[in-house]
């Protein structure tokens, strides 16, 4: 039976384990292999490994130090799936990320300052940047503060992220199809690839009010199967790849906002509504609030105070993203430079992960 150094982290509203690059298989079908059986995929209940049977436990981080000038650190992540033999790495996960910069910091690939410190990171999946604040008092990583993440219990020190030019991270356009709109089943839907790429579409072309339950919706099958088709027909649409229950673009249903916030969003991981919100759908969501006649902007409530603060509610409450656009704009489509995002992290159990010997 092997064993693994690694950690397992509360990134935002999920969590996983994470390693160091150099503590895994450089070849990728022995990694994949050993990530399953770490997790203890596939089963539904992955009660053979480190897996909490649900998209949101079932992830994993790989950290390296960077040989570039401009990078820190280097990360890939990888959604094992709980009940099938795959490891996926074309999507992010924006939650997860909330750890990188700790974890990397915690086993000394950068040093700390105070009594921040900035941690400038390269998503591997998607080939973009983020900087990471992480509050390091005296030089060292703390995980205690005032700060609230709603949908985790408690308080935490603030992780702030910074995503530098996050449009196009698949496609290469913020609008991957061209259009602020794309008739998807007769309905109106609006593609993009920020920070992720995804589709929008109405909840009340859904026969949603986009204010449901996670349970609510979890319990409409129907509904599920029609929302899982928009979203293969819209990766064509965006010429990614098509495959069911996999990858990306991801889909969020969005409506007008009822509790004071901007809009309100239900994303899926895919087949299951996030209790929460994906850290990287709602900053796409937060720009295309800004975006010209998506169905999203057709939604927005902005606050004239804040105009590029958005404010998205979600299942467990409310998120904030904070939009930097540039003051000219391409063809009517804004340039946005930067987004950000308050989140938090910690590390939950610190050690060697078993698994299995391949027979």
């Amino acid at each position: 039976m092997d064993h693994i150094p690694c950690v397992l982290m509360r990134g935002g509203s999920s969590k996983g384990l994470f390693f160091l690059a150099e503590s895994l298989p450089d070849d990728t079908t022995a990694r994949d292999r050993l990530l399953l059986a770490a997790m203890g995929s596939p089963d539904l209940r992955q009660i053979d490994g480190m897996g909490g049977g649900n998209d949101l436990s079932s992830k994993v981080v790989i950290v390296a130090p960077s040989r570039r000038p401009d990078v820190d650190v280097e990360y890939l992540f990888a959604q094992v799936s709980v009940a099938r033999d795959l490891v996926d790495v074309l999507p992010n996960s924006g939650n997860m990320l909330a750890a990188v910069g700790p974890f990397a910091l915690e086993r000394g690939l950068l040093k700390a300052s105070s009594p921040v410190t900035r941690v400038r990171i390269l998503n591997i999946n998607s080939g973009k940047q983020v900087e990471a604040i992480v509050q390091t008092p005296g030089g060292k990583v703390t995980y205690e503060g005032s700060f609230h993440l709603d949908g985790v219990p408690g308080t935490s020190a603030p992780v702030t992220l910074k995503f530098l030019d996050p449009a196009g991270t698949r496609t290469g356009r913020l609008l991957p199809t061209g259009n602020a709109q794309d008739l998807i089943d007769g309905l109106s839907v609006t593609c993009m690839d920020f920070a992720i790429p995804i589709v929008f579409v109405k909840a009340i072309s859904l026969g949603k009010t986009g204010h449901e339950s996670k349970e609510e919706l979890d319990g409409d099958t129907e509904f599920l199967r029609r929302l899982e088709s928009i979203r293969v027909a819209a990766a064509a649409l965006m010429r990614l790849e098509v495959s069911p229950d996999r990858g990306v673009p991801k889909i969020a249903m969005i409506a007008a906002p009822r509790n004071g916030g901007s809009i309100t969003s239900r994303y899926f991981v895919p087949s299951s509504c996030h209790p929460v919100h994906a850290a990287t759908g709602a900053l796409a969501l937060a720009a295309a609030c800004h975006t010209p006649d998506t169905v999203a902007e057709e939604l927005a409530e902005i606050d004239e105070n804040t105009p590029y603060r958005i404010v998205i509610e979600h299942p467990s409450g409310q998120m904030a993203c904070d939009l930097h656009i540039a003051p000219h704009a391409i063809h009517d489509v804004p340039v946005i430079d930067s987004a950000s995002i308050v989140t938090s992290a910690r590390p939950l159990l610190s050690g060697e992960v078993y698994v299995r010997t391949a027979t």
